[in-house]
């Protein structure tokens, strides 16, 4: 209870740097998964190993979703309750989360193996690409299982106030895929089957390491068998509060469907290949953005329950600097090397190089206003405003994207697909703006009104 009783007394910048940079590190060391497995396999399978894991990564995302709807769903709610005091309640929330996590990757295993083949053609890949994607994705649904556990329940160690234990975490599990992708990619002659079973064992071992911690008696929180059974309501709760975080990371999987089909028609495989690198890249440059989310929502839920509003308040500005500092180094980066950084994943195939350099410098024009955006959009998700949070990340994903992805292609062709991206960035940054800017003034009527009954008292 004294690791959460200091995110309501203690400085916030040192909160949020003890908290954010221990998620920074581990959501970059995270993000490694994705460029080791791109980088290791555009050297050694080619373009079509690259198209294949491209054609995949919806699938993914959507993977990814679920594990975000219950982890950061309950992991708000875990914040509100411990910032009023209410560690029991905190408690059943957790295991209700772990039942949760279980029961759902189960499912998307079974779904995701029987409908493999019609998910993969319908989701842009070819006949060339089909049989890498394939072989891929199977190996990846097999684990999901051990990403449920460990992506999940690694929120709870840190909303409890232990973020260098979260980030421990995801460090195991990346430095471990980095380690056996080249034993089994290149030693043992696995190819895109090796990249993905490195991915699942080091999920499993970074499973493994999130159960010890709450089995072992360090946390604050507890597993409990009596918290096993599921509370609709509590349920229900939890599937609101995550339901800004899983929508957008099913829009997300939405528009890499529609950008891999896109891509595929109007450029091919090389195409698709060249978007899966930019992705890569903005995924690298994006994780440090979620990992001050991941650092500042503990921060501004528990202020936010315990109505130190003018600490949310100096929370969320601080926040919003640190990622706008991060996308600017990432703009300029991407702006300034691009041929270099798509070669690191292909040195020999010039079509693919060519091609992933124009998308880089063009899809990632308005990059320095996206840290805002994404900001913004976690701060009511923290507060418990699953609605604001749900239309914010939505703006940008959505509303935005998905129409610029449909519509300009039919004008500008390949060009246009390059273009949706920076259309939908600007779009949503403007309404964020709005947003934010209103609460900000609502913040400072509430801390007001606080100071004056402090005052008449």
């Amino acid at each position: 209870m004294e690791r959460s009783k200091q995110l309501g007394e203690g400085r916030v910048m040192d909160l949020l740097l003890k908290f954010s940079i221990p998620a920074i590190i581990g959501m970059l060391v995270n993000a490694m998964y994705n460029v080791v497995d791109r980088i290791f396999i555009g050297n050694s399978v080619g373009k079509l190993g690259l198209a294949g894991i491209t054609i995949g990564f919806p699938i993914m995302l959507i993977m990814m979703a679920f594990m975000m709807l219950i982890g950061l769903g309950a992991n708000s709610l875990v914040s509100l309750k411990l910032g009023e005091g209410k560690k029991e309640e905190a408690e059943r929330i957790l295991g209700n989360a772990f039942i949760l996590l279980i029961l759902v990757s189960l499912g998307i295993t079974l779904f995701g193996l029987l409908f493999l083949d019609p998910m993969l053609k319908l989701f842009g890949a070819s006949r060339d690409v089909l049989p890498y994607a394939r072989e891929f994705m199977q190996i990846i649904l097999l684990g999901a299982v051990c990403q449920g556990i460990g992506f999940g329940m690694n929120n709870f160690i840190r909303g409890e106030g232990n973020p260098r234990t979260a980030m421990l975490t995801m460090l195991i599990g990346a430095v471990l895929n980095a380690a056996l992708c080249p034993v089994l990619i290149f030693g043992l002659g696995m190819g895109i089957r090796g990249s993905a079973l490195a991915t699942v064992i080091a999920q499993g071992i970074s499973s493994a390491w999130v159960l010890y911690y709450f089995i072992s008696g360090k946390s604050t929180l507890k597993i409990r068998k009596t918290n096993f059974s599921l509370d609709k309501k509590l349920v229900g709760k939890v599937v609101a509060l995550g339901s800004a975080p899983f929508l957008l990371q099913l829009a997300s999987s939405l528009v890499n469907v529609i950008l891999n089909n896109s891509l595929s028609y109007y450029g091919g495989d090389v195409a698709v290949s060249g978007m899966g690198i930019v992705t890569s890249i903005l995924t690298l440059i994006m994780m440090p953005i979620f990992g001050i989310n991941q650092g500042v929502q503990p921060i501004i839920g528990y202020n936010y329950g315990a109505k130190k509003y003018d600490r949310v308040k100096e929370a969320l500005k601080l926040a919003i600097i640190a990622a706008t500092i991060i996308v600017v180094i990432g703009f300029v980066i991407t702006e300034l090397f691009p041929r270099q950084i798509a070669s690191l994943f292909n040195s020999k195939d010039e079509k693919l190089i060519e091609f992933s350099s124009y998308a880089l410098r063009g899809f990632m024009i308005f990059l320095p206003v996206i840290g805002f955006q994404i900001i913004g959009a976690n701060y009511f998700q923290a507060i418990g405003k699953a609605k604001y949070s749900a239309l914010l990340s939505l703006s940008r994903q959505v509303l935005l994207l998905i129409p610029a992805v449909l519509i300009l292609p039919l004008f500008f062709k390949l060009q246009g697909v390059v273009m949706a991206g920076p259309v939908a960035d600007l779009g949503a940054s403007i309404l964020t703006a709005f947003l934010i800017l209103k609460e900000l003034r609502r913040l400072d009527e509430k801390h007001k009104k606080q100071v004056l009954r402090l005052q008449t008292d």
